[in-house]
Order: structure tokens, then sequence, then C-alpha cells
């Protein structure tokens, strides 16, 4: 059974940081992208970034675009999303989510986490 699990979230001032993280188990790990999503109360969920298999190609959204890194641990089944100088607008629920092989416009996001809350308070 596929499964990805997120840790890493709470609450947090502006401007301080949180590690996510997003272990995965039950398929072939090093032959998927992983992509970060959020999801703030009331609004549409929307990417933040992504990284691909083996080779580690990464992508991010705009406005994480400095602030954010995305890495992954082939050997621990694990991608990692590092926030730094966080903003309240960054308050949202995260989700990881798999596709194979590669970032793209077109891909199909088959297999979701159940989510972790960042609160980034003002």
């Amino acid at each position: 059974e596929v499964q990805l699990v997120e840790s890493g979230g709470g609450l947090v001032q502006a401007g301080g940081s949180l590690r996510l993280s997003c272990q995965a188990s039950g398929f072939t790990f090093d032959d998927y992208a992983i992509g970060w999503f959020r999801q703030a109360p009331g609004k549409e969920r929307e990417g933040v970034s992504c990284i691909d298999s083996r080779d580690g190609g990464t992508r991010y959204a705009v406005p994480v675009k400095g602030r954010f890194t995305i890495s992954r641990d082939n050997a621990k089944n694990t991608v990692y999303l590092q926030m730094t100088s966080l903003k309240p607008e960054d308050t949202a629920v995260y989700n990881c989510a798999v596709t194979p092989y590669y970032c793209s416009d077109a891909a199909s996001w088959d297999y979701w986490g159940q989510g972790t809350q960042v609160t980034v308070s003002s």
C-alpha cells in the first residue's frame, strides 16, 4: 500500500523556520517525483515545490522562491521542505504527493499524504 506521511508542521512566528518531512513507503521511491502543495482556508490548493526522481531537479512557486528549499534522501525514502523567512501568508495545510519520474505541468498526482498544519503568526 502506498503511504505518504507528512510531519514537521507547527506554529512559528513570522521570520522563523520549519522543516517539513514527507516519508514514503509502498512504492519504488527513486522512480517518482515528489511535490509539495498547500491549501489555506477558503483558498484553492496551490503547488509549492517539486523535486524530480533521481536527478533531483527542482521547481518552486514564485511566492516561496528563495525562502523554501526542497530536497530528497532516497536512502530514507524521504523528501524535505526547508522553509525559512516564513510569512503569515504561508499559513496552510501542507501536503506531499507523488507522480512518476518528473515534475511537469501535466503531472498526475496519484497519491497524497494527510497533510501537516503550518501556522505563521505576525
